[in-house]
């Protein structure tokens, strides 16, 4: 099994749940309320680890209850988080999320010591990341700093999944930088400044491919996904399942495939697999309490009848 770094964020999450989002100057009564853990780089860092993969997990935390109680969560799950950074008289990461009787979410992310996670310091671990056969990022640190890695990544041919997640525009030098860009539809109309609705899916993923992409994973929702490349294009359908709480779905489904490209799994099985993982994600309420086992998503798709 090859090597697995996380680098990315990690916050507490503030998890209200109501039956409708409320409208501009209006109180609501919520239904329900959940502390947990989040942040895109701890979620993904988690599901691969829970998924089967040799983690090692780099984030950037505060000294404060937050900080503490996320680094001890770690090591009570058996994840390594010894190469993190720890800010001085900055306060950690937390988001604040609402999700709605459908499942949807809104989410309000205050980042904290994660925008401490600096350049400087992934040289200073350079080495230990590079001990790493798959490096896996996301948009939720410090641009220049997810620059850095890809940088470093691509000069001693390491592969790196990258996850731009909040959506953000990216220089032409880093996505020729990137062997798996995982999007959304808003995040791959970002990226290519096309929109779906006028090229179509498979537009855009041509388009990513031609900035210099070597793999296209475009995330569909309740519609699966599509993955393309220059030897073989796949169409994965989702599962059906009764959503929940969408919160932490996209960075379950990166976890899991990170986990399954780890193992020596082809494209098709890596793919059904997170998509699986994904759809247990969203019957549960949180992000990171709602990530499955290797072993529940094995039983799942033993049982589990693909969504037509």
């Amino acid at each position: 099994m090859s090597k697995i770094v996380v680098i990315g964020s990690s916050n507490t999450d503030l998890i209200a749940k109501v039956q409708e989002f409320p409208k501009a100057g209006e109180t609501i009564k919520g239904v329900s309320y959940l502390q947990a853990m989040g942040g895109k780089g701890a979620n993904q860092a988690l599901a691969a680890h829970r998924l089967g993969g040799d983690v090692k997990f780099i984030t950037s935390l505060g000294k404060d209850s937050n900080g503490i109680n996320s680094l001890e969560y770690f090591k009570k799950e058996g994840l390594d988080t010894s190469l993190s950074y720890i800010a001085e008289g900055i306060p950690s990461g937390v988001a604040m999320i609402w999700v709605d009787k459908k499942g949807e979410n809104s989410i309000v992310i205050i980042p904290g010591a994660n925008d401490e996670l600096s350049s400087g310091y992934i040289h200073e671990i350079e080495k230990e990341i590079l001990e790493a056969d798959l490096i896996v990022l996301q948009m939720e640190i410090p641009y220049n700093t997810v620059k850095t890695v890809c940088n470093i990544a691509y000069e001693n041919n390491k592969r790196v999944l990258l996850n731009v997640a909040p959506a953000k525009k990216l220089d032409t030098d880093i996505i020729q930088k990137i062997d798996i860009l995982v999007v959304n539809e808003t995040e791959a109309e970002t990226i290519s400044g096309e929109i779906i609705e006028h090229i179509g899916e498979d537009g855009v993923v041509d388009k990513l491919l031609a900035l210099g992409v070597k793999t296209v994973v475009l995330t569909l929702g309740k519609r699966g996904c599509i993955l393309k490349n220059d030897q073989i294009y796949l169409q994965i359908p989702a599962f059906m399942v009764d959503t929940v709480d969408t919160t932490g779905a996209g960075d379950t489904f990166c976890g899991a495939l990170a986990a399954e490209l780890s193992k020596g799994h082809g494209w098709n099985e890596a793919l059904k697999f997170a998509s699986a993982a994904a759809a247990i994600c969203v019957t549960r309420m949180g992000a990171q309490p709602s990530i499955p086992t290797e072993t529940e998503v094995r039983i799942f798709l033993k049982n589990i009848t693909i969504a037509h």
